[in-house]
């Protein structure tokens, strides 16, 4: 068999991604922001943006990730077949999330909280790391799925 290249891995992540439910994981994780933000204003200290944003972020990438290939049995041909590969192989899978999360980490970490170039980019790979794990882990646990996705 024939060994995919990280291009083909990127292009099955992404039609994998297709199905995920963008509305539902905007709307969590702005509450997960929003929550954040307000906690650091009701409890004592004071409350830092940057955090909350990173936190929003993050639970919008997991909820994304991990709707996507939750029902692998539904979409057109290409999408369940993507998502059953993602389930394979669920650490190739949550290495592109945790990406995604990163990059979208970056500008906060470098803008709002004014880290710097090293800083920024070294919060913002804690935060992809952080987003990988718990998107493989999650996926490793729902590999079954994909036996069940094949069956007629």
């Amino acid at each position: 068999m024939k060994e995919l290249t990280r291009r083909d891995e990127m292009s099955l992540a992404a039609a994998a991604l297709r199905g995920a439910p963008w509305a539902g994981a905007a709307i969590s994780g702005g509450a997960v922001a929003a929550t954040s933000l307000v906690m650091g204003w009701i409890l004592p200290g004071s409350p830092d943006l940057s955090w909350a944003l990173c936190v929003g972020i993050t639970m919008f990438t997991l909820v994304a990730s991990i709707g996507s290939i939750s029902q692998p049995q539904r979409g057109d041909h290409v999408t369940r077949q993507a998502r059953v590969w993602s389930l394979r192989h669920p650490w190739r899978f949550a290495l592109y999330p945790g990406l995604g999360a990163a990059v979208l980490m970056y500008p906060i970490q470098l803008i709002v909280d004014g880290e710097g170039l090293f800083g920024g980019a070294w919060d913002a790979f804690w935060g992809g790391v952080f987003v990988f794990l718990i998107t493989g882990v999650l996926a490793l646990a729902m590999r079954s799925r994909a036996r069940s996705a094949i069956r007629p």
